[in-house]
């Protein structure tokens, strides 16, 4: 049976396509995200956890798609990959959360 989307999963393999209609912007996109994702201070495995909880931070399915296929195959744990995903809900919710200083201050405001 085949899963119904909004998204089409065969859309993250023409990401390089992105560069077709700005060739010079599209050449830097990927030579800086090339980088971003070398080894470093951080592991390639490291990188690939967090880049799994920003993709779910902020809700890209492909990233989703993308990063849970290469923490797999960078060595990350079904277990990492879960605690990655709360770290990204914690902070997510935390600073959805924060915000209801703004909204507390207003009421406050408008009540005196």
């Amino acid at each position: 049976m085949e899963k119904s989307t909004y998204y089409n999963p065969a859309d993250l393999a023409k990401f390089g396509n992105v560069a077709d209609w700005q060739p010079e912007m599209g050449a830097k996109f990927f030579d800086y995200y090339g980088e971003v994702f070398k080894e470093g201070a951080l592991s390639e495995r490291e990188k690939a956890l967090i880049a799994l909880a920003v993709a779910h931070a902020v809700q890209c399915p492909y990233c989703i798609d993308a990063y849970t296929v290469d923490s797999l195959q960078k060595g990350a744990d079904e277990a990492q990959m879960m605690e990655a995903v709360h770290v990204a809900v914690a902070i997510k919710g935390g600073a959805a959360l924060v915000h209801s200083v703004q909204m507390m201050n207003k009421a406050k405001e408008l009540s005196m």
